[in-house]
């Protein structure tokens, strides 16, 4: 009832300028006098109404998506992306780095590896997956759970085989017989870069800080228990060309030292 008494009111207003326009001007002035009459009326009325209706209206569509997004949380209806292979291995080694900084609070040497062949399942899902431990005396495996959550629970555990089992394929593994010598850049671009780069992301996660390069193409870490073999690389450059090759890899941001038992690579 006010608002229409409101919306009449404005209206007699306008009728009266009206009247007054008609009565005291005549000619082209009161043409003018009466478009700036209604001219004036109209953005009156549209300051009146017209802002607070917009306003109004952009509210209840800001109300109703956050009623839907709700209704959605509480219904479990939310679509969550899709997680990659390249995301699933980002948060396997963001796992492996609190698994590294649990482990070296208590034992500063301590390095560690997954027995788990897909451990990302366990990153991403939660679950209970089991490692094997170096340089953590008394212990050499430990399960790990993971909670969604985010939480992480650790079991130190002594596993004592009953009959210690030769290495078969790990030791006695032969490697292609080495080719005609090659440019250590080139070598490293199309044999060694993309196997380093992810060997050595993997092993810094685990606690590790180095690995050596052997001239036969093993790579291999050291433990506790001795070194150990991580990967091969083919076609390793003779070590006459070792030289060049340590340049290549401080070029990489890789820092190179060549020893006795091979080229030994180490990062921060």
């Amino acid at each position: 009832m006010n608002k229409k008494a409101s919306i009449w009111s404005y209206v007699s207003v306008l009728i009266a300028a009206v009247l007054a326009v008609v009565a005291f001007a005549r000619g082209s002035l009161q043409l003018w006098l009466l478009s700036g009459v209604f001219a004036a009326w109209i953005l009156w009325i549209a300051v009146k109404y017209g802002i607070p209706y917009l306003k109004l209206q952009k509210s209840y569509h800001e109300a109703r998506k956050v009623i839907k997004k709700n209704r959605a949380r509480q219904t479990g209806q939310i679509n969550f992306p899709d997680v990659s292979d390249s995301v699933s291995q980002v948060l396997v080694r963001h796992v492996n780095y609190r698994i590294s900084a649990y482990l070296q609070s208590a034992y500063p040497d301590a390095t560690w590896e997954w027995c788990e062949e897909f451990p990302e399942r366990i990153a991403r899902r939660g679950g209970k997956g089991r490692i094997r431990l170096f340089g953590v005396p008394e212990y050499n495996y430990a399960d790990v759970s993971l909670t969604q959550d985010a939480d992480i629970g650790f079991d130190l555990l002594k596993i004592v085989p009953i009959t210690e089992l030769q290495r078969g394929s790990e030791d006695t593994q032969t490697l292609p017989k080495k080719q005609e010598p090659v440019d250590p850049q080139v070598w490293y671009e199309n044999q060694a870069k993309d196997v380093l780069k992810n060997l050595i992301s993997c092993l810094a996660s685990r606690g590790h800080h180095s690995l050596t390069i052997k001239e036969n193409g093993e790579v291999s870490v050291k433990q506790a228990d001795g070194d150990r073999v991580q990967a091969a690389l083919k076609n390793v450059p003779e070590r006459m060309y070792w030289a060049r090759l340590s340049k290549v890899f401080e070029r990489e941001g890789i820092a190179a030292n060549i020893t006795d038992a091979g080229m030994e690579l180490s990062w921060l």
